[in-house]
């Protein structure tokens, strides 16, 4: 019974979450070839099947020498066959009844000009019975020279589901990026503390590791006071500083590619073989890895505006890129990491959800400043849509989001690539708790890895939350808003029932350098050397 009430509210919530577009495809075939082309078309005036069987299949006729405002010039039959004729002169109404008074069962505008949804009078909605839809006009040049004059057309709408398995993808994105993270930044702090054991000294110094340690929260408010002013800066200067921010992801995402393969490459113990030239040595395995991520950023920064496919490499580069800032930079204690993700907390909601009451397009600079002054090259306004007729140059976009393809939205994908995107920073500000975690479990040599595991579940919790309010609520949600609280607090009660607040908000098991103060926890601690610990 309880399996049948499952299955019955999951319907419920598909069903619910299918809706329709404007946006729909064109099928075209003459027995041997079939292609598919993206039309426009008005849902609440004429119907459009939602599958590909159920369509009714008509010869299409060539009347793009005229605009069919009126029927001289007509001296084809046309009865019970699609026509396609030029977009402009006159009304779509007009010349859906001029079609629909020929006998034709379909009307397929040629355009030019962008396509928007067809509309007329409500007084026009009851006398037009037949399909109808514009579509770009190089598409038909370009059937023509695929199919000549022989064409079987059939014209359908698939509904769009707003749980587009993009999700799911993007779940598994952001949950293994930082899970692996938070392991490698803690794997990183054992080591640390293991070679400091073996060589009876404090072990390799975070400098000397090329980490960087944060522990001064003057320091985290003048960070997050940099990112507001980059923010701002973006947005009144995107134009020129985007390509600045793509040289620097370049290299960047490089060497964090570089950094993530030859530690996997260290851990199965692969390329080991050196060579000497003058003094200087090489390893082979570094050399082959660094032309590998070179060559990898190159082919991202040459083809990044190619949507149907760059989006694996940014997304490569992107985890890459998290991953690496994750092991890299280290939060020194609990207090830090409250500081830092309340401050980026307030950012996140104050760039979403304020600033649009002070942009003049209403548009917040967060959200401009991540897609781009035209993220997309299809414009929607309630339930009207726009969708270029030639191809745009395509603007200039920051690589800061992770990007999944939306896989169900096949007629909008047609029309201009939809993706759903996670901001790096919705991944990286989390994984820097998570790693947090993850080294303090090491410092008390926890064999469970309670801090980190319970942090990674709270990140998922959190991430799933995220997406069910934009579903719910159909919009983007600045992901911050509930990743932090889930995973402040929850790590926040983990140390509170461990009876380890204290020594968790303390943090670091070692002295900072340019600091006077004795560090909280002593290195080489066993798992029960704090008071109330469970071994």
């Amino acid at each position: 019974m309880e399996r049948a009430v499952s299955i019955f509210i999951l319907s419920v919530i598909f069903l619910a979450s299918q809706i329709n577009c404007q946006e729909a495809i064109l099928h075209i075939s003459n027995g041997n070839t079939e292609r598919e082309y993206c039309i426009v078309h008005n849902h609440s005036w004429t119907l459009l099947s939602q599958t590909l069987e159920a369509a009714p299949q008509y010869p299409l006729v060539n009347l793009t020498s005229t605009v069919l405002c009126d029927a001289s010039g007509v001296s084809i039959d046309v009865k019970d066959k699609a026509v396609v004729v030029m977009r402009g002169d006159c009304d779509f109404s007009q010349k859906a009844l001029v079609a629909q008074n020929l006998g034709a069962k379909a009307l397929l505008l040629a355009s030019n000009k962008t396509l928007i949804t067809p509309s007329a009078n409500d007084s026009e909605y009851a006398k037009v019975h037949i399909p109808l839809a514009l579509m770009r006009y190089r598409d038909f040049l370009e059937a023509q020279q695929v199919f000549g004059e022989d064409m079987q057309v059939k014209l359908y709408a698939p509904p769009h589901s707003k749980l587009d398995p993009s999700i799911a993808v993007m779940l598994l994105i952001a949950i293994v990026t930082v899970a692996l993270g938070g392991y490698w930044s803690g794997a990183c702090e054992r080591d640390r503390l293991n070679s400091g054991v073996e060589g009876g000294g404090g072990g390799e110094s975070k400098a000397d590791s090329g980490e960087l340690f944060l522990y001064s929260p003057l320091k985290v408010v003048f960070f997050v006071a940099l990112m507001c002013g980059m923010l701002v800066l973006m947005y009144f200067f995107y134009n020129v500083l985007v390509y600045v921010i793509i040289a620097i992801f370049c290299l960047a995402s490089a060497s964090a590619l570089f950094s993530c393969l030859d530690a996997v490459m260290e851990k199965i113990g692969c390329g080991t073989f050196r060579f000497s030239i003058r003094n200087y040595n090489f390893s082979v395995r570094s050399l082959i890895l660094a032309a590998v991520c070179i060559s990898v950023a190159v082919v991202w920064g040459v083809y990044r505006n190619e949507d149907r496919w760059i989006w694996i490499l940014q997304d490569l580069l992107g985890i890459a890129f998290c991953l690496n800032f994750m092991k890299t930079i280290s939060l020194s204690n609990f207090k830090i990491c409250v500081i830092l993700l309340s401050l980026l907390l307030v950012y996140d909601v104050f760039f979403v959800f304020i600033t649009p009451f002070f942009t003049k397009n209403g548009v917040s600079i967060m959200v401009q400043v991540a897609l781009g002054p035209d993220a997309s090259g299809e414009k929607t306004q309630g339930n009207m849509v726009e969708v270029p007729a030639e191809p745009q140059t395509p603007s200039e976009k920051l690589p800061v989001v992770m990007r999944v393809p939306r896989f169900s939205a096949w007629a909008q994908n047609l029309c201009g690539m939809q993706f759903s995107i996670l901001g790096y920073g919705d991944i990286i500000v989390p994984g820097l708790l998570v790693a947090y975690c993850s080294r303090f479990d090491v410092w008390i040599n926890s064999s469970k890895k309670i801090y980190f595991v319970s942090c990674c579940i709270a990140y998922l919790l959190g991430m799933i939350t995220t997406f069910a309010v934009m579903l719910l609520s159909g919009m983007g949600q600045p992901a911050l808003l509930y990743l932090v609280p889930f995973t402040l607090i929850t790590s926040a009660v983990v140390a509170g029932c461990r009876r380890e607040m204290r020594q968790f908000w303390a943090g670091t098991t070692y002295e900072v350098l340019d600091s006077s103060r004795e560090p909280l926890l002593p290195e080489g601690r066993t798992d029960c050397s704090v008071e109330g610990e469970k071994c």
